[in-house]
């Protein structure tokens, strides 16, 4: 015989679109505290509740944030269900439906990878690898063409940001921004006194949705949102009568980037950018020539100090076998990582930038910046 429950929940006017969406997958860009996360962990709660022998995940960034943040209003979401058992260890919900409800982080993506999942939800996506939903959250829903919901609060031109954009343009997705200034859930004197204790740049972030805002640190987000300001980003096509300059980071274990760059008097014209990981030199220097770059008259590479390294497995420098490749090398003097930020800075207010070539690059020099030193609190 049917039990009737009642959940102590009446949902927030701006999260009744989430709750009633069609579609299957939602973005959710939220300003603090609108209550993103009790509106999500209810959604969950509801699924189970109603659905027989299914799967569905709660993710946070870290383990320990999913345990502090979203495990208590699990429990009291699911409590007044009759029969419905917890799992401390497991942080854990099974429901008398079958189906359960688990909480993760992101941190060890891996552990779901092999799950079927019916339902998730991804509490700030910005601060996860996106690894995590690409290579095994997404996938996981395939079987049971399972739902996603993205949420969380801007942190700079990152892969939230482009969840958010894909969501307001494709069918299947829907799309919701809550922005403080509009929801009415926080009060006025709250946010006012809120104004006082931010910059303008971190109240337009938090409490207003802006994407557009560098994240805390972030040494070239200003002078990148001057360029955009002043026009200097959008169609800077390469000029065949200039040679074309390339600026290389080389990385170990990680990307290694290149600009290409042409000089026009004062202006420096950034025409195109590269960024691969786990392949040979061999491989950058065809892309070098590849496409449209077969154009590209080069008069010069630059590349870091640490080129000039011999590797212990050969015996030979990066230099050395990137010149047996063809290239024309010029190795940049050692800068302390204080005085090449400074030498960017520089040259940023020069630069037009081609952004359907560089948008890549473009967000990469938006994110760069400072870790946060317990020790010398800055």
């Amino acid at each position: 015989m049917p039990v009737e429950v009642v959940i102590d929940y009446k949902p927030r006017d701006p999260f009744l679109a989430l709750h009633n969406r069609k579609t299957r997958f939602l973005a959710c860009v939220a300003h603090r505290r609108a209550g993103k996360t009790v509106a999500c962990v209810h959604e969950l709660n509801k699924q189970a509740m109603t659905s027989t022998g299914a799967r569905y995940a709660y993710i946070a960034p870290h383990y320990v944030q999913a345990k502090d943040v979203a495990w208590d209003y699990l429990k009291q979401a699911a409590a007044p269900i009759p029969g419905v058992q917890f799992n401390e260890s497991e942080l854990k919900v099974t429901y008398p439906t079958g189906s359960t409800v688990r909480l993760y982080g992101a941190d060890n993506y891996d552990r779901l990878r092999g799950l079927a999942l019916w339902g998730v939800v991804l509490d700030e996506y910005g601060d996860m690898d996106p690894r995590a939903w690409s290579e095994v959250i997404r996938p996981a829903l395939a079987d049971h063409a399972g739902w996603a919901i993205f949420i969380g609060t801007p942190k700079g031109d990152n892969h939230f940001r482009e969840i958010c954009d894909r969501a307001q343009h494709s069918d299947d997705w829907a799309f919701l921004k809550l922005k403080a200034s509009e929801t009415g859930l926080l009060n006025q004197d709250e946010l006012n006194a809120a104004r006082l204790d931010m910059t303008e740049e971190q109240y337009a972030q938090e409490f207003e949705c802006d994407f557009s805002v560098g994240v805390p640190g972030a040494y070239y987000a200003k002078l990148i949102q001057d360029a955009e300001d002043e026009g200097r980003i959008g169609n800077v096509p390469h000029d065949p009568s200039l040679p074309v300059y390339t600026a290389w980071d080389l990385g170990i274990g990680d990307s290694t980037a290149i600009w290409f760059a042409q000089v026009a008097g004062r202006e420096i014209r950034l025409i195109d950018f590269y960024e691969a990981s786990g392949v040979g030199l061999d491989h950058y220097v065809h892309k070098l020539t590849e496409g449209k770059r077969q154009a590209y008259k080069y008069a010069k590479h630059w590349l870091p100090h640490d080129v000039q390294a011999k590797e212990l497995g050969t015996g030979r420098s990066r230099e050395e076998v990137l010149r047996q490749l063809g290239l024309k090398i010029e190795v940049v003097p050692q800068l302390s990582v204080d005085d090449g930020i400074t030498a960017s800075r520089m040259i940023l207010p020069r630069c037009f930038i081609n952004r359907p070539l560089c948008e890549h690059g473009l967000k990469a020099l938006k994110n760069y910046r400072a870790e946060w030193d317990e020790k010398r609190r800055s």
